[in-house]
């Protein structure tokens, strides 16, 4: 008895002879041919397939044609009609407190609009340590902002930028 036939109960039967259980086994040119006129009616069966498949396809596909500088054009006019809007779900409530409002006059501003921070005190120092290493942080009160606004720092940064404050 074969294992597979031990294991399941029933006889192997292999994809090189499509023969059905029960029937007699083919030898030689027979069964060569067999399979050969299986291989055809699988490949014919697959033809028509892909044929299927290709027709319904087809009926969805439509040619594109493209014109040089059309397109871009096209789409930036349809996309002028956009408007850039957001949803009224995304808006939150803001109390305002009157003491964090800053009188515009005090901020320079320069020709980018932008401004720079000025060092106004350091709070706090602090210093990390990790496994290999120390960092050490100072926090820093910027002129602008309120106390509750300070941030840390690196110290190395700081040092570098404002080294009369070390001395």
């Amino acid at each position: 008895m074969a294992p597979f036939e031990a294991l399941y109960g029933r006889r192997y039967r292999s994809p090189i002879g499509w023969f059905e259980v029960g029937e007699a086994e083919l030898i030689g040119p027979d069964l060569v041919h067999q399979s050969m006129e299986n291989v055809k009616i699988i490949k014919e069966r697959l033809k028509t397939s892909q044929s299927h498949q290709k027709s319904y396809s087809d009926i969805r596909r439509r040619d594109l044609e493209f014109k040089e500088g059309g397109t871009q054009a096209s789409v930036s006019n349809e996309m002028s009609l956009v408007h850039l809007v957001f949803h009224v779900s995304m808006l939150t409530k803001v109390v305002g407190d009157p003491s964090s409002i800053m009188p515009i006059e005090t901020i320079e501003v320069n020709e980018e609009l932008s401004y720079e921070e000025v060092l106004a005190a350091i709070l706090d120092r602090h210093v990390r340590k990790l496994i290999n290493k120390e960092i050490a942080s100072v926090k820093v009160l910027w002129q602008n902002q309120q106390a509750e606004e300070a941030i840390w720092e690196a110290d190395d940064e700081i040092k570098k930028k404002y080294p009369h404050l070390f001395a």
